[in-house]
């Protein structure tokens, strides 16, 4: 696999203006939501205390508008009032995330794009995310004719000699990648497996780099395999996607139609979970 160029569709696309006639009224009641929404989004971390005013700048809205709506925000639950008079996230985002399934909506939303894409480019298609330094294969897309993968819904596969895996590894901040590379033992799975832990570390820049994996025979000597992040409204990656196939149908010169098509599908994908981002 010699081909390192760089995908040329973005893995998140601008949601297309929606036309059509709307009353302003319900323009009105829809942009308080967006507001409302961008005040929680305003947070970037977990622990972080912030003031009505500095909320207000983050969000680039009115003071009085934004302290408005950090007032009801807190009414229900979902921010706190601590100290001088600072706010933080509540536990109603976190009461209410453990009602979303999260690989169940992956796997329901995902599924027509994956299908999609895998007819086009006849390759099995995986849908995965990281798990306790593993792979998690949320689903699988085959078409009657293309290589059948060893793989399954629901199973584990090792992270550092998978294509997903080397996407999702790439995402992680430096200490947790540090952490699991020097953790984990690489087990030669083929003779082309990855065992060397500096080589680990380059490979998975130019991962960051370029915006897609290579499995070269790494995990199996017979599968090659081609991944793509799927990000969140944040840019966040949240899981991967990739394509897999023989010799023969993931050839060099196939290469970069592959990573466009999953690109494409991983924008797809986004814009559905994401409508907003």
């Amino acid at each position: 696999m010699l081909w390192d160029g760089s995908v040329r569709n973005s893995a998140r696309i601008a949601k297309p203006s929606e036309s059509g006639p709307h009353s302003s009224s319900a323009v009105k009641k829809n942009n308080l939501v967006r507001k409302t929404f961008s005040i929680l989004r305003a947070f970037q971390h977990p622990n972080e205390w912030l003031t009505s005013q500095e909320l207000s700048r983050r969000v680039d809205m009115p003071k009085a508008s934004c302290h408005r709506l950090v007032q009801t925000l807190e009414e229900v639950g979902a921010i706190v009032r601590g100290p001088n008079g600072r706010y933080r996230l509540g536990m109603l985002l976190l009461c209410l995330s453990k009602n979303v399934a999260s690989k169940e909506l992956l796997c329901e939303i995902g599924s027509p794009i994956l299908r999609d894409v895998a007819g086009r480019l006849n390759l099995t298609v995986h849908l995965g995310m990281l798990e306790s330094g593993m792979v998690f294969y949320i689903t699988k897309v085959s078409t009657p004719t293309s290589f059948p993968s060893h793989t399954r819904s629901g199973s584990y596969l090792e992270a550092y000699c998978s294509g997903l895996g080397k996407v999702l590894l790439a995402a992680l901040p430096e200490d947790e990648l540090e952490g699991f590379i020097l953790e984990g033992d690489l087990v030669a799975l083929t003779p082309n497996t990855i065992t060397d832990r500096n080589a680990l570390r380059i490979e998975l820049e130019g991962v960051r780099k370029r915006g897609f994996a290579f499995d070269d025979c790494e995990s199996r000597a017979d599968t090659y395999c081609v991944a793509v992040p799927l990000h969140d409204a944040d840019g966040n990656v949240i899981a991967a996607i990739s394509a897999t196939g023989d010799a023969q149908s993931v050839t060099e010169c196939r290469i970069p139609a592959i990573c466009d098509a999953l690109a494409e599908a991983a924008a797809t994908f986004s814009s559905r979970l994401f409508p907003g981002g």
